[in-house]
């Protein structure tokens, strides 16, 4: 009986250089695997494997020498302790994140959140490549956000109450972008300095600076044969609603427009940044995404 080799790598078994067996990659959200997840997949690992596991580069499990006669038994047993298999090829890949603010001092977002709405709405989708989503919490930037097809970072939308400031200094020495100067007994901020980093909220002992959480989202980031740091092309994103319109958008148009084996990067290198940026633009602005129409003439 032939092997479906293509399928089960869509499936998550990749087929390895011994004959006949498999390295299975899991799905992970965020980095993020519960002691149970991690229980079943010792036992799989010692049961069906060699005893050990391998951790990707993209925050991936991966089970090598799984023999192809063990593949439906080793779906079965991760069930148990609710894992199941990843995906390759072309479509959307495991959804990254840092710990963000549910654990970190500097996140200003809850990643783990964020990811897990992006791999409901996206996860496994088909489409002309693959395309990866990473979430980091600040400008610290430790999941390299603009490394990813579209990467989420987060950010403060922040604010400064004077009536509550003592001109203290602590926010003028916090700030890595040197948009606040405390001169002549008072404060002066250049906002077009700021970054979003939010250490003025988190360093004021007196709570002067207050801060929303907000997002900043790059676009068409590289990192393998090809290296390309992702752009910044909106001004910061406000809401979580206003984020979704614009992965929805952009994700759409990568359908739309891209050449099977096309990374998105190259898509909007043939088609048009400009003509991108409108349709990302008018998403942010709060219109609805449309999809499908120029799908087949766009690809020839």
């Amino acid at each position: 009986m032939a092997i479906d080799y293509s399928g089960l790598k869509k499936g998550g078994f990749m087929r390895q250089k011994q004959k006949g067996y498999f390295s299975l990659r899991l799905q992970v959200v965020g980095g993020t695997l519960t002691a149970e997840n991690l229980r079943i997949i010792q036992e799989v690992a010692d049961r069906f494997g060699q005893g050990y596991v391998h951790l990707t580069s993209r925050q991936g499990v991966e089970i090598p020498f799984v023999k192809y006669e063990d593949i439906e038994t080793v779906k079965e047993e991760l069930a148990k302790g609710g894992c199941k298999p990843g995906v390759c090829g072309p479509r959307v890949r495991t959804v990254t994140a840092c710990q963000g603010n549910g654990v970190c001092p500097s996140g200003n977002i809850d990643t783990y959140r964020i990811a897990k709405e992006l791999d409901k709405r996206y996860y496994a989708r088909e489409l002309p490549h693959k395309f990866k989503f990473g979430v980091t919490g600040c400008q610290n930037n430790c999941l390299k956000a603009e490394e990813n097809d579209l990467g989420v970072k987060g950010a403060l939308y922040v604010h400064w109450n004077e009536e509550k400031c003592t001109l203290c200094g602590v926010c003028e020495k916090a700030c890595r972008s040197q948009a606040i100067e405390i001169k002549d007994g008072k404060l002066e901020a250049d906002f077009s300095k700021c970054n979003y980093c939010g250490r003025c909220v988190k360093s004021c002992p007196f709570d002067a600076w207050e801060g929303e959480s907000a997002y900043l989202v790059s676009f068409g980031g590289l990192f393998g044969n090809t290296i390309y740091q992702g752009d910044t092309l909106l001004p910061l994103i406000k809401t979580e609603e206003q984020l979704y319109r614009v992965t929805d958008a952009a994700i759409q148009f990568f359908d739309d427009h891209a050449k099977p084996g096309e990374r998105f990067k190259f898509t909007l290198d043939r088609v048009g940044w400009d003509q991108f940026k409108k349709v990302i633009t008018a998403a942010y602005e709060g219109a609805e995404v449309q999809g499908g129409a120029e799908t087949q003439e766009s690809r020839k």
